[in-house]
C-alpha cells in the first residue's frame, strides 16, 4: 500500500518564476524526482521570426528582467557573424563593460537577498535586514553599482535601448565612465571581503563529481566569447553546440530540458562550472581572492555556488574598473553599419546564470527566418532534478518543513531563471 506524502509552500520567495516538484519513492529508492515548470510558454523564437535584424536586440532582451544584456549581446554577436561584420575592439570592450554591470547587479542580488538567507537562518531577505542590516546594505550598495554601469553604457538598467547589432547607438562619455571609478574601487574591496565572508559558511549537501560546461575564451574569463569546454574533457568551437547539446521536452514542464550527448546526461552551467574550469583565468583580486578562500577546488557541493558568484563579483568589479580608468575618449565609431543579407551564425556568450547560445537565420529580404535560443536553466533543470534525487533520501526522515526547505535550497543554489525561476513549490511525495 503506498503513502502519500505532500509538502506545500504557497509562495516560494527568493527566487522567481512557478515550479513544482513531485517525487516516489519505493522502498526506500527515490524513483523520481520531477522538477516542473509550469509557465506558459512565451516563445520568444517564433516571436522574432520575420522582424528586421535591428529589431532583435530589444525583443530578445524582453526575455529576462535580470539578464536583459545576456540575450541582447548574444543575439548581437550571432548576427554580426552572420552580416560579416567585425566591431572595434573599442565597441568589444565597452560591450564586455556593460556584461559586467549585469554580472554585479544580479550577484549581487542573489548572493545578498535571496541565498544568504539560507546561510543566516532567516526567511527572507526582509528578516535578513533586521539581524544582518550591513550585510543587506552592502548588497544594495553593490547591485546599484552595477545597474548604474548598465544605465551609463546601455541607457537604463532594465532591457537596456543603447545595444544595437554593430555596437552601440551611442556612445557612452567618456567622463561618464571615468565617473564609475570611485564606486567600483568601493565595490571591488567590498567584494573582496564578500568573498571571505560567504566561503566561512557552512555548506549542506553532498558533495559531487559536476560535469561542468562553459565557454574557454584564448584570453581573459569567460563572459562574452570562447570554446565550449567541460570538466569531462570537451573542446568545441560554439557552432558545433547542437552536436553534443540536445534540448527535450519532458512531460511534468513547459521548458525544455537540455542532456550532453551522446549519453544524454545532465551538466552544470553558471558560476560554480566557470570558476571550477577557468580559475586560473580570473584577474589577479579575483584569483587571490579564490586562493585565500580556504576552500578546496573544484567547489563540487551546489551550496558552494555563493562563493563563486561571489569571487565573480570580485572578477567583474576588477575588470569594470580596469575599463573605466581607461576610458579617455568617447568610442568612435560607436556602431559598425551593415548591409541586411542571407545567412546564419550562432553565438555563445555567458550569462550570471551560465552559458546562453544562440542561433539566427537571416532570409534573401533581410528579415530573421529562424532562431533558436537556449537559456541556462534549460540546461540546469536536468542537474537540478540529479542533485535533489541525491539528496532527497537523506532528508525523507525529517517533517515536511524541514524537507520542503531543504529542497527549497537545493533550487536556489542554482538561481534558476525559470522566467526567470520558481515562486512557487508544491513536492508530493509517494511511497
Amino acid at each position: 500500500m503506498s503513502e502519500i506524502r505532500r509538502f506545500q509552500v504557497k509562495s516560494l520567495a527568493r527566487v522567481e518564476g512557478e515550479g513544482s516538484l513531485k517525487v516516489r519513492v519505493a522502498n526506500g529508492h527515490v524513483e523520481i524526482a520531477e522538477f516542473s515548470i509550469y509557465e506558459p510558454p512565451r516563445f520568444f523564437e517564433k516571436l522574432v521570426r520575420g522582424r528586421e535584424i535591428r529589431e532583435v536586440p530589444d525583443i530578445v532582451a524582453r526575455i529576462c528582467g535580470i539578464c536583459p544584456v545576456a540575450y541582447q549581446l548574444t543575439a548581437c554577436e550571432a548576427l554580426e557573424k552572420a552580416l560579416g561584420v567585425e566591431v572595434t575592439a573599442d565597441i568589444r570592450r565597452i560591450r564586455r563593460l556593460l556584461y559586467c554591470g549585469e554580472w554585479i547587479q544580479s550577484h549581487a542580488l542573489h548572493v545578498h537577498l535571496l541565498h544568504a538567507p539560507d546561510f543566516m537562518g532567516v526567511e527572507s531577505g526582509f528578516a535578513l535586514a533586521a539581524t544582518h542590516p550591513d550585510l543587506v546594505n552592502r548588497g544594495l550598495r553593490l547591485k546599484a553599482i552595477g545597474s548604474r554601469i548598465m544605465e551609463v553604457v546601455g541607457g537604463r538598467a532594465v532591457h537596456p535601448v543603447n545595444v544595437a547589432v554593430g555596437g552601440f547607438h551611442r556612445a557612452p562619455a567618456a567622463a561618464d565612465l571615468r565617473g564609475l571609478v570611485p564606486d567600483l574601487e568601493w565595490a571591488l574591496v567590498a567584494a573582496i571581503d564578500l568573498v571571505a565572508e560567504v566561503s566561512r559558511f557552512e555548506f549542506p549537501g553532498l558533495p559531487r563529481d559536476y560535469d561542468g560546461v562553459c565557454l574557454r575564451p584564448a584570453v581573459g574569463y569567460p563572459m562574452d566569447e570562447g570554446r565550449i569546454v567541460s570538466t569531462s574533457g570537451l573542446d568545441i568551437d560554439v557552432a558545433d553546440y547542437e552536436q553534443h547539446f540536445s534540448e527535450r521536452q519532458v512531460p511534468w514542464s513547459t521548458a525544455l530540458q537540455s542532456v550532453m550527448l551522446p549519453e544524454e546526461k545532465p551538466y552544470l552551467v553558471g558560476p560554480l562550472a566557470r570558476v571550477n574550469l577557468c580559475r586560473d583565468r580570473l584577474p589577479p583580486a579575483a584569483r587571490l581572492a579564490a586562493d585565500t578562500s580556504g576552500l578546496g577546488f573544484p567547489l563540487r557541493l551546489s551550496s558552494q555556488s555563493i562563493v563563486a558568484r561571489a569571487i565573480e563579483i570580485v572578477a567583474a568589479c576588477e575588470e569594470a574598473l580596469a575599463i573605466a580608468r581607461d576610458a579617455a575618449a568617447d568610442i568612435a565609431p560607436c556602431r559598425i553599419d551593415f548591409v541586411p543579407r542571407a545567412g546564419a551564425a550562432c553565438h555563445a556568450t555567458e550569462a550570471p546564470r551560465g552559458l546562453l547560445w544562440h542561433r539566427y537565420e537571416i532570409g534573401d529580404d533581410g528579415l530573421i527566418t529562424g532562431a533558436a535560443i537556449v537559456p541556462p536553466t534549460s540546461q540546469n533543470q536536468a542537474m537540478i532534478e540529479a542533485d535533489l534525487k541525491a539528496m532527497l533520501p537523506g532528508v525523507l526522515g525529517l517533517d515536511d518543513a524541514a524537507a520542503t526547505l531543504a529542497c527549497e535550497r537545493v533550487i536556489r543554489d542554482y538561481d534558476p531563471c525559470i522566467s526567470c525561476a520558481t515562486h512557487f513549490l508544491r513536492l508530493t511525495v509517494e511511497r
